[in-house]
């Protein structure tokens, strides 16, 4: 049985545990407040980017079925994959990474004849695929810190840039989508080549410009959209995760807490006990 100094050294230390899981929650909870709030704004954004996309590139095959020629519409045979891959920069978030991972082995696995390579988001991700054999092609740990759109540009650019040039067929982003606090929506979305769906009821604009140019200059920006949009899904997903499993901590620590305290007070109470006891039987034998 455990002494009482034992006991009490226990619960010290469960309880600065507490303290601790409880500033996280905090500061998570703040910073997803913030990052939620950039999700929501961002939305309506790529949604319209998204409608206007397809209204121009119906405009330019004007009714035709054949899609329009431009290097990131361009359809090859998946042979060479590029997955981005989006995780946390730190843990403690529950299963958030780890969900991350075990789909991008998933992913790897599916495709065990074809030639993937990785562009690692985080450092989880980058941290746990370096010790493997899977090419990495970039890497960018700590990029969550401070979600960026410039950072974004960059990363589109690098992708359709590489995807123009025949050096990849195909381009996916694997990432936590944010649902609520409490759920994330693990997604792989498909960004190159560029899918443009058919509108029902397409808008017949007046185009100031031909329609050409104005595809030209949208695909890239919608590339762009699309991995700005999943960077700030995941970090919003991450905070999220993050806040529960904080949450979840500090209410096992206050369990552990209450227990511990039982316990000691029953090993106290026996002590006692025993003690008095000890006189009453010390007391009787003198007698």
């Amino acid at each position: 049985m455990p002494s009482l100094i034992d006991i009490r050294r226990r619960i010290r230390s469960v309880r600065n545990t507490e303290q601790i899981t409880k500033a996280m929650k905090m500061v998570s909870a703040a910073k997803l407040r913030r990052a939620q709030d950039r999700v929501i704004s961002a939305r309506p954004y790529a949604a319209s980017l998204r409608k206007l996309l397809q209204d121009v590139a119906g405009a330019v095959v004007g009714g035709a079925e054949d899609t329009p020629k431009h290097p990131l519409l361009s359809r090859r045979a998946e042979q060479r994959i590029q997955l981005v891959l989006l995780t946390g920069d730190r843990g403690l978030a529950g299963a958030f990474n780890s969900n991350l991972i075990k789909a991008s082995q998933s992913f790897l696995a599916e495709r065990e004849t074809l030639q993937v390579e990785l562009l690692l988001l985080g450092r989880k991700g980058r941290d746990f695929w370096r010790r493997r054999t899977v090419p990495i092609t970039d890497e960018y740990p700590g990029i969550f810190n401070k979600v960026l759109y410039e950072d974004a540009g960059q990363i589109a650019a690098r992708l359709a840039e590489r995807f123009a040039n025949d050096e990849i067929d195909a381009v996916y982003l694997l990432y936590n989508e944010f649902k609520s606090v409490i759920a994330q929506n693990l997604t792989l979305l498909k960004i190159l080549p560029v899918e443009i769906p058919e509108r029902e009821n397409p808008i017949d604009y007046i185009y100031e410009q031909p329609p050409e140019e104005l595809l030209k200059a949208l695909l890239p920006r919608y590339v762009h959209i699309a991995v700005y949009q999943a960077m700030l899904e995941s970090s919003a997903a991450e905070h999220a995760a993050r806040m529960t499993a904080m949450d979840a901590a500090s209410s096992n620590a206050a369990e552990v807490i209450e227990n511990l305290t039982l316990y000691m007070n029953r090993v106290r109470q026996a002590s006692i006990t025993r003690e008095i006891i000890e006189i009453v039987s010390g007391a009787a034998a003198l007698e």
